[in-house]
């Protein structure tokens, strides 16, 4: 495989070829940290902790051939979540070619973060006839120094006819777990959430935490900026920080509907938990020149226990 240095001085940030030949960027963190990230979809595919272990689950039956979407890693969800609207399932950002952004505007700099790459995408002349607005939507992916993923979203509406548009927005992650029947999330206790499974009818949570024995499909509503999932068989736990992102979808498509999904292997629900920072129940509006900010950190950090229930508040507070 042919790579070449992107950023001249950076090797930690390459450009080469994946699979079926598609484009993809692999970023390099000092430590041994990594991430790989496909201009199909502006798509992290991967994401590896300084011991090479991958924390994010990506199908062995994944298609990488646009425009197909890549099942697994991070797909993004924009202009619309799911089916709720007139767009294609999820809209259209993770089944395009992005850019690599050359001339990003400046972000506030943050002296953790030295291996990142800067993505846009704009609309075509096609584009306009299923999703009529003028927008720039750039992306920053970055490895922080302790390993940490971090996404940084932004959408500028670009109309010239001086319009306003709304979205919705999700980053689909999947998540590598040891066995589902093994984790927990914290966080998300006693929240409203609309139950795909059931109309999205609106519920409160109960219990101390989720854990899983079915299919879920749940979309919490107004939730903290941090998220834990607790794997208690790796002794792992993921944190997730968000800013500018309310909502969380939870979702295991379990036996049953694993074996529907063409590219997903029977069994692989057992391995996966998709937690979705997202802006669903409250569109995102922006009027011309408006633009809108969004932030996923994801940490992967070792859980001090074996068993049993976790303080909630030494994994949401520490």
């Amino acid at each position: 495989m042919e790579e070449r240095d992107m950023v001249g001085e950076k090797p930690s940030v390459e450009l080469c070829k994946g699979v079926n030949g598609l484009d993809k960027i692999v970023l390099r963190e000092a430590r041994g940290n990594s991430a790989e990230v496909y201009l199909f979809g502006g798509h992290v595919t991967s994401w590896k902790n300084d011991r090479g272990e991958e924390l994010l689950f990506l199908s062995n039956k994944a298609i990488f051939r646009p425009p197909k979407a890549i099942r697994g890693g991070i797909p993004i969800c924009f202009p619309q979540f799911s089916s709720h609207g007139n767009l294609e399932q999820h809209g259209f950002a993770r089944n395009k070619i992005w850019s690599i952004d050359t001339d990003p505007p400046s972000l506030v700099s943050n002296s953790l973060i030295k291996t990142f790459i800067d993505l846009i995408l704009k609309p075509t002349d096609d584009d306009f006839k299923i999703w009529p607005h003028s927008y720039e939507f750039r992306l920053r992916i970055a490895l922080a120094s302790g390993g940490d993923l971090i996404l940084i979203p932004r959408i500028r509406n670009t109309n010239a006819d001086g319009k306003p548009f709304s979205f919705t927005f999700a980053y689909h992650t999947y998540f590598s777990v040891s066995d589902i029947s093994e984790v927990r999330i914290e966080g998300l206790e006693t929240l409203d959430y609309f139950d795909n499974l059931k109309e999205r009818e609106r519920f409160t949570e109960q219990g101390d935490a989720i854990t899983f024995e079915a299919e879920v499909d749940k979309i919490y509503l107004s939730t903290p900026d941090k998220i834990a999932i607790i794997d208690h068989e790796k002794k792992r736990t993921f944190v997730l920080r968000k800013d500018g992102l309310p909502d969380a979808v939870v979702w295991n498509p379990w036996d049953k509907r694993a074996k529907a999904i063409p590219d997903l292997g029977d069994d692989d629900y057992k391995r996966m938990l998709c937690v979705e920072a997202a802006a669903i129940e409250k569109p995102i509006t922006l009027k011309p020149g408006e633009e809108w900010k969004g932030k996923l950190e994801l940490s992967a950090v070792p859980s001090s226990y074996c068993s049993g229930q976790l303080d909630p508040q030494k994994v949401l507070q520490g």
